[in-house]
């Protein structure tokens, strides 16, 4: 049976990827005029995202890359943002 659930249920909401990495919590919807166009992920204390992003607030996360969206919102790998390793193994080697 599909259950219904409104779009101010997921403010809040802790978001996974699916490998099981905790992500962040959803801040915001984006929303167009028939749909849900997107997401706005929070990074919060101990999250993947925090890690990655290190400063910076928050990523929005395309709908499109919900796989799943229950208690919990689970995401696909490939929303998480990926940045060069700023160490020298990043490095070009001459």
């Amino acid at each position: 049976m599909l259950k219904m659930k409104h779009v101010s249920d997921a403010i809040g909401m802790k978001v996974f990827t699916d490998n099981g990495d905790y992500f962040g919590e959803i801040e915001e919807a984006i929303l167009t005029k028939t749909k849900v166009f997107g997401w706005r992920v929070k990074s919060t204390k101990n999250s993947f995202l925090e890690k990655v992003l290190g400063g910076a607030k928050g990523v929005i996360v395309p709908h499109t890359l919900v796989k799943s969206f229950g208690d919990v919102m689970i995401i696909s790998r490939a929303a998480v943002p990926s940045y060069p390793d700023e160490g020298p193994s990043a490095e070009k080697e001459d």
